[in-house]
């Protein structure tokens, strides 16, 4: 959110954890623009952001962290922030709107209407930014440098920074960020196998690694909505993350390179395939 002394204020980004309450935001997979809410629980927040600036009279940038209930509209803010904070820095990239450089104009008594987006340079920046795509934030741990470390993530933070992946689609940004992590993974499939003593376990209770437990279970054949009652992750992304599963399971079929038409291949790109996923 931003708001300028003149008491103009829109909202800029609006993010969804792929995590449930009870993880830090800063481990979680943080997708943009949100996915799972519908259309009145997005436009009851958004307004309630708005009310929560102006009460506190907040001039500059101020973002609002929500926990939302996902059977009833109940919801319950969490925090505010108003700073700028690494939140801001992932909501600059993925919309183009300059936050830093807009709270620093606002701050000395500019008004929103007064000031020309930097990045668009053809509109001012009262104007709310519109995504036609998906930007994902995936943490990046380094556990593997510490011997005896507890590998379970919560409300406490571990991780160590943070990379952003943008797509047409979530399974297009989610597995490129999964290569971009650094962790030696080729997406959410295509990797060298992980070993997951007991993967109800491991679903449960969220490590670093949580997501590529949920690979395992599907690749399993295990019912999304067994996933979504172990982990509290929405259906959605384990529909989506279900989709990715199954195009890899499409694309094994085939003995060589040479059989993947042109569309399968261009299905394969959109989908956030690697040339190393379908190896093997």
């Amino acid at each position: 959110m931003v708001r300028d002394r003149f008491d103009n204020c829109i909202t800029v980004c609006n993010m969804e954890n792929f995590d449930p309450l009870g993880i830090h935001t800063g481990e979680s997979i943080v997708v943009a623009p949100s996915q799972t809410l519908s259309n009145s629980e997005y436009h009851k927040l958004r307004s309630l952001a708005l009310k929560i600036i102006r009460h506190l009279g907040v001039v500059g940038e101020c973002n609002v962290q929500y926990a939302l209930d996902p059977n009833s509209e109940d919801y319950r803010v969490i925090e505010v922030n108003a700073r700028l904070s690494r939140s801001s820095a992932l909501a600059s990239k993925a919309t183009g709107y300059p936050l830093a450089f807009v709270a620093a104009k606002l701050g000395v008594g500019y008004g929103l209407h007064q000031l020309k987006n930097s990045v668009t340079q053809t509109t001012t920046t009262c104007f709310e930014p519109a995504l036609d795509y998906v930007v994902v934030k995936i943490p990046r741990w380094d556990l593997n440098k510490f011997h005896g470390v507890n590998r379970e993530i919560g409300s406490s933070m571990k991780s160590v920074g943070e990379i952003m992946a943008i797509g047409r689609s979530f399974e297009e940004a989610i597995q490129k960020g999964l290569r971009m992590v650094g962790q030696g993974m080729h997406g959410l499939v295509g990797n060298i196998k992980l070993n997951f003593e007991n993967l109800e376990e491991a679903l449960t209770h969220p490590t670093d690694q949580r997501i590529f437990a949920v690979a395992e279970a599907l690749e399993q054949e295990w019912k999304i909505e067994k996933i979504h009652q172990l982990t509290k992750i929405d259906c959605w992304f384990l529909e989506k993350l279900a989709n990715i599963i199954s195009f890899m399971h499409q694309l094994e079929q085939l003995n060589s390179l040479e059989l993947i038409s042109k569309e399968l291949m261009l299905e394969a790109k959109q989908k956030g395939f690697s040339d190393f996923s379908w190896h093997g």
